[in-house]
């Protein structure tokens, strides 16, 4: 069968070098989280500092989303996602080389301008190859590379703490030297890598071709006549809509963020140590994984998308609530590794929402301002969580805190389903694909 060729292809093709991408980025962002154990220390950061340097890196990234896949859009996937990958990977070496706060908020600013439009840009590159009715699938492979880095590149962060001393530099010094490389080689790399377009596409059959782009666009004529935004940028991006999904997005950031990068610093005081703390760290990450996927699979069934979304957000805030409720350290980590399932499990299933409704430009605009504005809470949350962590002691008013960001969440899915849930007869396009 032609469908089923044409995922293969594609899913062997392009999945592996997005997936490396997004482990890169996320081991240069939330690395900052182990390098906390004992850079705090070298730099005299207190808790509230080391919150506000977790925040920073997320103004100019919200800033700067949108521009940036428009770039993406203009100047071809291939030459923006490297351009973005080697100026990350640059600038997150150089945060070896900060001497106390100011200049950590400076290097963390300059890391979210630089990757600022990478993941909004694979998402909406995605769009251009993948049929609505396997996305859920396929972005749950992608979004994989979140929990997938959490799991290896925390424990490796650990384990290069241990390089403290070697040719005079800290241990977190080096962890930053060293994890930045893979970003700058992979970007190299990428415009050999990744297909600007379907036609592009050595690896497909002209018939294969053929009959993804007839499959897609198809897809953008249902989505434009169901009364979706379609290709208008500015419609897309004051559109109700996008607006609502970026509300929703905005707690379900606030879960996925503050988890990667206060969850070290929450474990530090089962006593095991810096390097054993990582290690223990990842094991929440292997369940976020397996929610990943488990539910993005769940997702793509018809009629459950809501229902998979739903059980993802019940999940995460039960387990979080268990979380701060409890503090023997065994029953913490279970109820730690419960609510990762349903934290990272509910990423891909949001995604196959908004994807569904926007095509051309207004799938670059409105992927990124939703993103964008999602992203506004790592701004705000690392901060509130570091206040309340320095007034209170430890991290139980801040996991409650993100607990209440998985019931917004949920609300606001609500609504949109609400307003827009009788689309899903109109056809494949619109909101009909988001209840896939």
């Amino acid at each position: 069968m032609i469908e089923t060729a044409v995922m293969r292809k594609l899913t062997l093709r392009l999945l592996p070098v997005l997936v490396v991408g997004y482990f890169v980025a996320i081991l240069d962002r939330a690395n900052l989280g182990v390098a906390a154990l004992t850079m705090n220390a070298d730099l005299g950061l207190s808790a509230a500092a080391f919150g506000v340097a977790a925040s920073v890196f997320f103004v100019p990234y919200v800033l700067l989303e949108v521009p940036s896949n428009l770039a993406l859009q203009r100047f071809g996937a291939r030459l923006w996602i490297a351009r973005i990958m080697i100026t990350w990977g640059v600038i997150s070496g150089l945060h070896a080389i900060v001497w106390n706060a100011e200049s950590l908020y400076v290097m963390r600013a300059l890391l979210g301008a630089a990757e600022a439009g990478f993941f909004p840009g694979v998402i909406f590159y995605l769009t251009q190859w993948i049929p609505a009715a396997h996305r859920g699938r396929v972005l749950a492979g992608f979004t994989a590379g979140i929990p997938i880095a959490l799991v290896i590149g925390t424990p490796l962060s650990g384990v290069l703490l241990n390089l403290d001393g070697w040719m005079g530099l800290h241990g977190w010094q080096w962890m930053y030297i060293i994890e930045a490389l893979p970003a700058v080689a992979l970007g190299v790399a990428i415009p050999f890598l990744l297909p600007n377009k379907v036609g592009d596409a050595r690896f497909l059959t002209a018939r294969e071709k053929e009959w993804l782009s007839t499959t897609l666009e198809r897809e953008r004529l249902v989505r434009e006549a169901a009364g979706g935004p379609g290709h208008s940028l500015l419609k897309s991006l004051f559109s109700p809509q996008v607006l609502l999904f970026a509300l929703c997005y905005y707690g379900l950031t606030n879960l996925n963020g503050a988890v990667s990068t206060f969850l070290p610093q929450i474990l530090l005081p089962f006593g095991l140590g810096n390097t054993a703390t990582t290690f223990v760290a990842a094991v929440p990450y292997l369940f976020g994984l397996v929610g990943m996927l488990v539910i993005g699979r769940f997702a793509d069934r018809p009629g459950r998308r809501a229902t998979a979304l739903y059980t993802a957000l019940a999940i995460s805030a039960v387990g979080l609530v268990a979380s701060a409720l409890v503090d023997q350290p065994t029953l913490k980590l279970i109820a730690l590794c419960f609510a990762a399932f349903g934290v990272f499990g509910v990423l891909p299933g949001f995604w196959g929402l908004p994807t569904a409704l926007l095509a051309g430009t207004a799938a670059a605009g409105g992927i990124a301002l939703i993103n964008a504005l999602g992203n506004l809470s790592s701004v705000v949350n690392p901060a509130v969580i570091g206040v309340i962590r320095e007034r209170t002691g430890d991290f139980n008013g801040g996991l409650l805190w993100l607990a209440a960001m998985a019931v917004l969440a949920a609300l606001v899915l609500t609504l949109i389903l609400r307003l827009w849930g009788s689309r899903a007869t109109a056809g494949t396009g619109g909101v009909v694909d988001a209840h896939r």
